[in-house]
């Protein structure tokens, strides 16, 4: 059900559609790959590579664009692992993301300097389950469906800063 507001001048207005974002839960030597979330001091929060789907494009080809584009890294995308929901009502930003689980391809170069070309990932590490539980990040369940057995894990609704 679609929920419509009349506006002052009596048209009808629909809520803002939500974003959809893929990501990459991308695990080698019991090491999870984030990146931070933004690249100004507005949060230290980290997340998994990835981003905005753009239209006519799978979310995998948009997955593997993101993933190259913020870590300069190739990757094979294999099956969903996440989807997650956030929310933030005061700006009406409203994100549904799908995790993938992904490799590096074999033989892929791995610089050990990249730059993201929209200049929001500026910072790239590799975090065992340990250190991760000491770093923010989102969603909540990432170390659990990164480090925990497998199956499709679903996260609801949260919001988007702690």
């Amino acid at each position: 059900m679609v929920t419509r507001r009349l506006s002052l001048k009596g048209v009808i207005m629909r809520p803002k559609s939500p974003r959809i974002a893929v990501r990459a839960v991308i695990v080698e030597d019991g090491r999870l790959l984030m990146v931070n979330a933004w690249h100004t001091a507005k949060s230290d929060l980290m997340c998994a590579p990835g981003g905005g789907v753009e239209v006519g494009s799978s979310l995998p080809a948009n997955l593997a664009r993101e993933v190259h584009e913020e870590t300069g890294l190739t990757i094979e995308v294999g099956p969903p692992c996440l989807v997650n929901e956030y929310h933030d009502a005061p700006s009406q930003f409203h994100q549904v993301e799908v995790f993938f689980r992904c490799v590096i391809v074999p033989g892929t170069l791995r610089p050990e300097v990249w730059h993201d070309a929209e200049a929001v990932v500026t910072e790239r590490r590799w975090l065992t389950a340990e250190e991760l539980a000491r770093v923010p990040h989102k969603p909540d369940s990432l170390g659990a469906v990164a480090f925990g057995a497998g199956g499709v894990s679903y996260d609801p609704l949260e919001p988007l800063m702690r």
